[in-house]
């Protein structure tokens, strides 16, 4: 029997059955299977404590709904006051508010929303996903040059092209993004007339066929590809001003962390058994150095997600961020936490997705 084919042997030295071996495997995927529910349990637990952190904090903000929402000859009526608070059940206590915010919410339920008068969740339903394919555009962009970026830096350390990117990527940092995109939509639109102006798609063209609500890919899923280049076109200039800052942040990361492992022992035993460069950059730098960038491509997506709201609002991108600052603006409190509630659970569901890839990336994770 040649030598690759010869049975695993076992402690005693006699050859290993394949029961064991299943059982080995088992094991093995224990350690990962009890670090993947302790997360998910955390993040549950997270979710509920965020309905009630968005609960407490807009009911503290200053301010009468009813003032906001009803008119000047409306407001001076104490009846049609009294009738529009219980109709929105403000006239209840506030812990008795919260159960029944609470209870709305574990059944699909966010209330009615005082500026659209339509159910809460059919207008997070409708904006969430365009914010939600700008931001993904964004960090996609960001990870492929931000990484690349920061890898090709460390790589040139102290060369030409090491000093240009850490120029660059300063640049991005520093920059305002509501300035960039004042900028970008003034010379590729008005000036150039090279991009696409606002909107998700050209003027006269019909959405896609609502699957997922991101224009680009239920476009390509009905075949519909004049409105999938459309809505490509219309998305990468925000997406680019949005990705800057991600890219200038994940380069430099990118860069420590690579300069850091390269300078590791394992790494300079494997240059010195011969392998080729790919070899090592692959499957020892980079597969080390991801720890810290996914860390911070996680943050970096649940910041996108919250913060666009001055890059929606110049490339009149309609989203969760202008659909919550009217909200905010008019005090549409059940708007308000909806909105609220969904960025913190986008966040939860980002940082389980990072915890994972930890476990995957990095088996000691899993024990911790």
């Amino acid at each position: 029997m040649s030598p690759t084919s010869a049975p695993s042997k076992d402690q005693d030295g006699g050859a290993a059955l394949p029961s064991q071996n299943r059982r080995g495997r088992a094991a093995g995927r224990r350690p990962f299977v009890r670090f993947l529910v302790r997360r998910i349990v955390t993040a549950l637990l997270l979710a509920l404590g965020i309905t009630l952190v968005t609960f407490i904090l807009t009911n503290l903000v200053p301010g009468d709904p009813a003032a906001a929402n009803l008119g000047q000859r409306a407001i001076g009526d104490p009846a049609i006051v009294a009738q529009w608070r219980a109709d929105h059940g403000l006239d209840k206590p506030l812990p008795q508010q919260y159960l029944i915010h609470l209870s709305g919410v574990l059944h699909g339920d966010f209330g009615q929303s005082q500026q659209s008068h339509r159910p809460v969740a059919d207008d997070l339903a409708e904006f969430v996903p365009a914010t939600l394919e700008l931001a993904g555009a964004a960090i996609l962009i960001s990870l492929v040059l931000g990484v690349a970026f920061g890898v090709v830096a460390a790589l040139r350390r102290d060369r030409l092209s090491d000093h240009i990117l850490r120029v660059t990527s300063l640049f991005g940092i520093s920059v305002p993004t509501f300035w960039l995109a004042l900028v970008a939509f003034y010379v590729f639109f008005y000036r150039l007339q090279i991009t696409p102006g606002s909107g998700r798609i050209d003027p006269g063209m019909t959405a896609p066929p609502h699957v997922t609500g991101l224009y680009t890919i239920d476009a390509a899923l009905s075949g519909q590809w004049d409105v999938f280049a459309s809505a490509a076109a219309h998305l990468i200039t925000p997406a680019l001003v949005l990705a800057l800052y991600t890219i200038g942040l994940l380069t430099r990361f990118t860069r420590s962390a690579v300069l850091e492992v390269l300078g590791q022992d394992y790494v300079r035993a494997a240059r010195a058994k011969g392998l080729p460069a790919r070899v090592i950059l692959f499957r020892y730098v980079l597969r080390s150095a991801l720890v810290p960038v996914i860390t911070v491509a996680g943050l970096a997506f649940g910041s996108l997600l919250s913060g666009t709201v001055l890059v929606e609002a110049i490339f009149a991108w309609p989203g969760i961020g202008q659909y919550a600052y009217k909200s905010a603006t008019s005090l549409d409190l059940p708007a308000v936490m909806g909105v609220g509630l969904v960025v913190g659970v986008v966040y939860l569901v980002i940082n389980l997705i990072v915890d994972v890839l930890y476990g995957v990336i990095d088996p000691r994770v899993r024990i911790s």
